[in-house]
């Protein structure tokens, strides 16, 4: 890595430690030129699939889309912001481990409904009624009930 003071090429890392959760590597370094101490930061660059709408356009994967379209479904909802990322977590994760280059919207939606399902019913309902194009009260009223069938109560 460059120094940013100097621009030499040669420098040495004299500590590193662990942040972010284990995510990031936090490396304090220093140039061997010029003796500037400087604090560098390492993640793993993970590659997300591309997604595959509809209509067979491909875009890639955006975490900013899944985050904004589940705080939608669960604004005013009693959830936490730390099990939301925790959910947007574990989806991006299942994502990474099909080991796909390419992954159907419709897969990612019905991850996401599973993902909200788990965190608040209300907030799955919301994102099922957008995601499946619901007409009418009557949709509405077969997913609850559909709902209540296989979870037994409601969470919310």
């Amino acid at each position: 890595m460059h120094c940013p003071f100097c621009r030499e090429i040669d420098t040495k890392v004299i500590d590193s430690r662990l942040v972010a959760g284990g995510d990031q590597v936090r490396r304090r370094r220093e140039c061997v030129t010029c003796g500037e101490r400087f604090t560098t930061f390492e993640s793993a660059e993970l590659v997300m699939p591309r997604i595959v709408k509809r209509d067979g356009t491909r875009e890639p994967f955006n975490e900013d889309k899944l985050r904004a379209g589940m705080l939608r479904a669960l604004e005013k909802r009693p959830v936490g912001i730390d099990a939301i990322e925790a959910s947007l977590n574990e989806l991006k994760f299942a994502l990474r481990l099909r080991g796909e280059r390419e992954v159907a919207a419709q897969e990612l939606g019905s991850l996401v409904m599973d993902a909200l399902r788990a965190l608040d019913d209300v907030a799955y309902v919301r994102f099922a009624s957008v995601y499946r194009d619901f007409q009418d009260v009557s949709e509405f009223q077969q997913e609850i009930e559909r709902l209540g069938r296989s979870d037994g109560e409601p969470k919310a």
